[in-house]
């Protein structure tokens, strides 16, 4: 694969013999010719590279001309902005960033074409070439950089690079201070306001080595002879800055996070490695030197198609929300897993308890169809119904089966995230769990739906026998029973729309969790002198108290409710067939719509109903489930490639031993054994 670059040379060197104004199409030639096919394909991306490599060693002059051309060209343009600024977070805040870059999808941004962003922008004007670029590693850019820099020519040229390099360094510094400074990131950190802020202190440091770099330089005429001054000390204290970022994401476990901290966390982190990057252009040896110009031009390339992405504000600022939300829903999953029969008695009790009171509101649910009300009006009381019935269903330390897999989910993606030991061990850990995750998430069904059953065929006999009426009209039984029925209605669809709302409602229990620990909730329910005098101190602090650690649950069970009531409303508004389909209301609907139907029922269309709860409840499993896992294991920022092992093992122990999936085992559960015979 060889690179042809001789033609490009020569337009090169005649503009640079007239000192004319430098075009920009010459560069951008060059990199089309450099760039790959495919920039996925690794292998080309290197053949590529090392090609125009041999080219400029074979061709002569080459390195010269090339280097003269693209200094004198950079010189052309005001370079501060871009070593400051691009792929950097702005101080305007996540959501004045979110709402810029959501307008600048409807009515595009204007760029200044004196910036040499714009050259960029022009240079590598596509959108993968972020990917290529990434691709090529330091020794690489060693390469190529070590051949353009033989020459000593073009000294003004780098020494004005350099010139911006200084104010792009004192830039940054100073926001780094700035960052240190805000209130929110104290009390985050208070320590910071115990002893000399390393914030403060690298701005000291890095003005300390300007000036010395301004005094060398002040009356040199040749820059590359002077040895440029120490920032040894400057990068010790960015490391200092480091540490304290690090102990702050640290500390998120014990005192929550905010969108703006995390927003200032982000901020700060990119400002700490630019200013390394900028400072290794300046003082480091030539090898460094080089690995830094080629990370700074990847960096760049790659802001420069994010700096208007509103999917890269959300994924560079939601990594440490969505860990912490998922921290908090991984702790509350262990006391969703039962490992002995003691615990698997517990969850079926737990889940029997939610049964009654399923069947209550699944029994008020259909009472309210009864009546003639707005849409909004029937949302609300719908929604009302679902929220308080789920909201007392905690309080009352019950269990929702299909409230498991949200919590679940995160419970293994933080076993993963915390693994240890060999790849065997690791897997048959992993693989112990998923047994007993779907062991008792089988007793929680059973004992949601063993219970929701007879309590809804009791309330539907006792409602005939009181009011001489059936609960439900023959049409009603009718369209409740063709509504389960998998082959002839949306139930599956509408299973899954639920399972969404689930995973939605661990996200935000979550959130609401990590809210009362960082908004210090409890606190301020004790310290507030209204509640006092209404509860007395001794009551108020044990409501706090449950308040903050219950928010999440009782926030998310709450907006679960308002999710499932609405969903038929929206739909209708929207005009789309949008409903929801919940395991265990389905079960209760079952009863009660064979009881009241006017025929006596064939097996056909019991069997058929029957089957269709089961797949309902499948569905809201497998959705949720998946989706929480997806986003636990993303924001833990986990690979987990040992997924054919782990399904092969849970499929061998099923096979060998399926008992333990429906019962536990007379001691803890091991799979070693099972694991070593494998192997």
């Amino acid at each position: 694969m060889h690179i042809q670059i001789n033609d490009l040379l020569i337009k090169m060197k005649e503009q640079l013999d007239t000192q004319a104004v430098l075009e920009d199409d010459l560069l951008i030639e060059l990199v089309s010719r450099i760039r790959p096919t495919d920039t996925h394909n690794i292998d080309e991306i290197h053949q590529k590279f090392q090609s125009f490599i041999e080219a400029l060693l074979i061709t002569p002059a080459a390195a010269i001309t090339l280097q003269s051309f693209v200094l004198k060209l950079i010189s052309q343009y005001k370079q501060t902005s871009l070593y400051a600024d691009t792929g950097i977070l702005s101080l305007d805040g996540f959501w004045n960033q979110l709402f810029q870059r959501l307008g600048a999808y409807f009515l595009p941004l204007i760029n200044d074409p004196n910036q040499l962003q714009d050259l960029v922008r022009r240079v590598f004007h596509q959108r993968s070439d972020q990917y290529w670029l990434d691709s090529i590693s330091c020794t690489e850019w060693n390469q190529l950089f070590s051949i353009l820099n033989q020459s000593n020519a073009n000294q003004n040229e780098k020494r004005l690079i350099r010139v911006d390099l200084i104010k792009a360094l004192t830039v940054l510094s100073y926001r780094v201070s700035g960052i240190g400074l805000y209130p929110e990131f104290i009390n985050a950190y208070p320590e910071l306001t115990e002893y000399e802020s390393p914030f403060l202190v690298q701005n000291r440091e890095i003005i300390e080595f300007i000036q010395q770099y301004k005094q060398l330089h002040q009356n040199a005429d040749d820059v590359s002879a002077i040895t440029p001054p120490d920032a040894s000390q400057a990068l010790v204290m960015l490391e200092q800055c480091r540490d304290v970022v690090l102990k702050i994401r640290r500390s998120t476990k014990r005192i929550g996070v905010s969108i703006s901290l995390t927003y200032l966390l982000s901020l700060l982190e990119q400002c700490l490695e630019r200013i390394e990057i900028i400072l290794n252009l300046i003082v480091e040896e030539d090898e460094v030197r080089f690995e830094s110009i080629g990370q700074l031009l990847t960096d760049i390339t790659d802001a420069i198609y994010s700096e208007t992405s509103v999917r890269s504000l959300l994924a560079t600022n939601s990594e440490l929300i969505a860990l912490q939300v998922t921290e908090n829903a991984s702790k509350t999953g262990e006391h969703y897993v039962s490992t002995d029969k003691k615990g698997f008695g517990s969850m079926y009790k737990s889940a029997a308890g939610a049964g009654i009171i399923i069947a209550c509101m699944a029994t008020i649910k259909t009472l309210m169809t009864r009546l003639t009300l707005a849409p909004l009006m029937q949302a609300f009381s719908y929604s009302m119904n679902y929220s308080l019935g789920f909201m007392l269903i905690h309080v009352l330390h019950f269990t929702v089966a299909t409230k498991q897999p949200a919590m679940t989910a995160a419970a293994l993606a933080a076993t993963v995230h915390h693994r240890k030991g060999s790849k065997t061990a690791q897997i048959a850990e992993l693989a112990a769990l998923i047994i007993n995750i779907i062991r008792t998430q089988f007793i929680a069904i059973l004992g949601n739906i063993s219970i929701a059953i007879p309590v809804a065929a009791l309330i539907a006999f006792f409602w005939d026998f009181a009011l001489h009426e059936p609960l439900m009209n023959h049409a009603k039984a009718a369209k409740t029973l063709h509504d389960l029925n998998p082959f002839t209605s949306l139930a599956i669809p509408h299973a899954a729309i639920a399972g969404v709302c689930l995973f939605f409602s661990g996200l935000l229990a979550g959130y609401y969790d990590n809210m009362a620990v960082y908004r210090k909730i409890g606190p301020r329910i004790k310290a507030d002198y209204r509640l006092k005098k209404i509860l007395g101190q001794p009551r108020l602090d044990n409501f706090a108290n449950y308040i903050e650690r219950n928010l999440g649950a009782l926030a998310g069970n709450f907006l679960f409710g308002i999710m499932l009531g609405s969903m038929g409303t929206l739909g209708y508004i929207l005009g789309l067939p949008l409903d929801i389909r919940h395991i265990a209301f389905a079960s209760a609907n079952f009863i009660q719509g064979l009881m009241t139907i006017n025929d006596t029922p064939d097996i056909g269309l019991i069997l058929v109903s029957f089957f269709g709860v089961l797949l309902i409840g499948l569905t809201n499993l497998f959705v949720s489930f998946s989706l929480t896992i997806i986003v636990a294991l993303r924001a833990r920022r986990v690979r987990f490639e040992q997924w054919k092992p782990l399904a092969k093992l849970v499929l061998t122990h099923f096979l060998t031993r399926p008992s333990d999936f429906f019962w536990p085992p007379e001691k803890k559960l091991e799979i070693n054994e099972q694991q070593n015979t494998d192997k």
